[in-house]
């Protein structure tokens, strides 16, 4: 198992106790200063995780952020990724969410508040079995990857979440909140733009390549919901 996380934050002392925090977790914890060091190690090794801060000295954790989520690797498009903040920046806790991040933490925080919301962004991310999706739809657990009529969809990690999401229960209205929850997780602010954000790119890729059904359906007020058409059972 990967136990391997990748911190970029340019101060040591919260650095050395993020590094501390986690160790003793039985956690391996790769620090790095900058973000192009930050961006090498990533190419190299991809690791289980990752942690960057969002102010650093050559650039910033948002860049790096959205770089992975339109990366065509899989295993960075989909790496989990928690934010450090200042506690003051609401706007980059916001925008760090819908460029992709799973988590946010504000500065000054608790060590094992850090190392818990760790965890449930790696069991959130780790594979697990599920019904299986309707005709029209593929899913393929363990890779983490999703067909749609019976083509391959570029899709990152949020991404994948929310439509494994839907595919869980079509036919059913699920609402941003439980969307929220399923995806991001029970700890993180729960913003509505963001969902709808990442569901505007999703049904995006859908489109492309079918142009002419639209799965996904809004309901004012109440949320999204997965519906498929009569042939869609026709469709392997």
């Amino acid at each position: 198992m990967n136990s391997r996380i990748l911190l970029l934050e340019d101060d040591p002392a919260i650095a050395r106790t993020v590094a501390f925090a986690l160790e003793r977790e039985a956690f391996v914890v790769e620090h790095v200063l900058l973000m192009g060091h930050a961006q090498q190690r990533l190419a190299e090794a991809p690791p289980a995780l990752a942690i960057f801060d969002v102010g650093l000295p050559d650039g910033s954790g948002l860049e790096l952020c959205r770089s992975l989520r339109a990366s065509s690797t899989p295993a960075l498009a989909q790496l989990p990724i928690l934010l450090l903040t200042a506690r003051n920046e609401e706007m980059d806790r916001v925008l760090g969410l819908e460029l992709g991040a799973d988590d946010y933490l504000a500065k000054p925080f608790s060590p094992r508040e850090l190392v818990a919301r760790v965890r449930a962004l790696l069991r959130r991310a780790a594979p697990r079995p599920m019904p299986p999706a309707p005709g029209l739809f593929t899913l393929d657990e363990a890779g983490q990857r999703v067909h749609y009529a019976g083509q391959a969809l570029a899709l990152t990690r949020l991404e994948y979440g929310l439509l494994r999401a839907l595919l869980a229960a079509p036919g059913r209205i699920l609402s941003r909140e439980a969307l929220f929850a399923a995806v991001w997780g029970p700890h993180s602010d729960a913003i509505d733009r963001t969902v709808d954000t990442h569901v505007k790119t999703l049904r995006a890729k859908l489109r492309e390549l079918q142009p002419g059904l639209e799965p996904i359906v809004t309901h004012r007020g109440m949320g999204y919901e997965l519906v498929l058409p009569p042939s869609a059972s026709q469709v392997r």
